[in-house]
Order: C-alpha cells, then structure tokens, then sequence
C-alpha cells in the first residue's frame, strides 16, 4: 500500500512540476520572447554551413521563430511553444506578430527537452493558412523537413513543393525537422502585450502595424539575411 502510494504521490509531484513549468513559461515577457527569436535566427545563420540555405530564406513569404518550445512527454505527450511571426510586405519585412505551437511529434535531438523551431512559409496559399484562425502542419497545410547548408540542392527539390519548411535546433545540433500534426494560431494575448491593444495576426502583418523597439531587432535581421522585398521580386 505504501508503494502504491508513493507511486501516487510521485505522479503527483510530477503533474505539480510541469504545471509550473508551463505557468513559468508563459509568464515570460512578449519582448523577452521577440528578443530571444531574433538571437535564434542571428545564432542560426552565424554558421551557414550548418543553417538554413539563405537562398530558401531569400525566397521565403514569411518566417515563423518558436525559440525554446518545451516538450512535456513525460506527463501528457504533448508540446507547447510561444513565438513570433514576420512577412515580407512592400516596404519590406512587416512588425512582428505572436504565434502559439502546440502538439505535434518534434523529434527533440539528443535528448534535448527544450527545441529552437523555425519555419519558412514558401508561398502565398502557406501565408493564408498562416494568418487563420488555426491550421494544422501537415494536414491544412504542407510541411516538410527544410534542407541545411549554404544552398539547396538538387536531391531537395521535392521538398520545395511544401508550403513550409521547418527546423529545430536543440544542444547545438540544427536539422530539418518535421512537425506533422501540430497546430499554430495567433498568440492574441502576446500581440496585447506588444503593442498595447488588441490587434490580430492579419492586421499587424499587412505591412500597416509600426515594428514595436522590441521586435526592431528581429525585423532587422530578417532583412540582413532573407532580404527586402525588392531583393526576392529580383530573384
């Protein structure tokens, strides 16, 4: 009986923990988070042989950065992050909107129990499924595993069909990741944080909504490394 117990109680004790996690997580600022996607993407492409191909992030409608998704398998399988989406408008990359991840098998490397995501939404039917209510990866809209490297090659074109692509990084190891059956929608309490009203995902990145100081970085480097608007109508 007292093994049956402390069996119990240990269950318990682990529910307790990862509710807390979970609360700590979310408690965290909307400004921290923007800031923490813009150093993914800065650490990410810092080492071109091993990132995202800049020649697929050129071509890229928008960009979705999820930075430290949690993964809470050990209690009820499932994963839960809060990130920040851009797209590129005519005058260039838009302000920043909040997405939330949830669900889905994310394969975390290594072991790893905290995941760096990014996606790259290729086309303009991926950015409508983008700016819905709420879409799920690989049955609303097509995902696959991005390439990693300098530049994409010919044994990837399949995967330049996907409306997404998608990548994890986790301990320093950066792959093409596949995220199958997870969901993303607007992280509308974030977006109030942000920028002191209600706005939705559609209205602030129509190119209409003035980047916030805390999301200046992210939308900065987005244009260092995927380019202007402009510079894709080139290409």
């Amino acid at each position: 009986m007292k093994l049956r117990n402390s069996g119990r109680l240990g269950f318990v004790w682990l529910g307790v923990a990862a509710l807390s996690a979970g609360l700590a997580y979310g408690a965290e600022s909307a400004a921290s988070r923007i800031e923490e996607s813009a150093q993914v993407l800065t650490e990410i492409m810092a080492t071109p042989d091993k990132g995202i191909p800049q020649d697929l992030l050129a071509k890229a409608e928008c960009a979705v950065i999820v930075p430290g998704m949690k993964k809470g398998a050990f209690v009820v399988g499932a994963n839960y992050g809060r990130g920040f989406m851009s797209c590129r408008q005519p005058a260039g990359w838009s302000a920043p909107a909040a997405v939330k991840v949830e669900g889905g098998s994310f394969g975390f490397q290594i072991g790893g129990s905290e995941t760096d995501v990014v996606m790259l939404v290729m086309n303009k039917r991926g950015v409508e499924k983008l700016l819905s209510s709420k879409f799920t990866l690989g049955g609303d809209a097509s995902v696959a595993a991005g390439p990693v490297g300098r530049t994409t090659s010919a044994d990837t074109d399949a995967k330049m069909h996907a409306e997404i692509l998608s990548y994890s990084r986790a301990r320093g190891v950066f792959a093409g990741i596949s995220l199958e059956g997870a969901t993303l929608r607007p992280d509308e309490d974030a977006n109030a944080e942000l920028y002191g009203r209600k706005l939705t995902n559609q209205e602030i990145v129509t190119g209409k909504t003035q980047v916030p100081s805390a999301g200046a970085k992210l939308v900065a480097e987005l244009t260092r490394y995927a380019g202007s608007a402009d510079r894709k109508k080139a290409e």
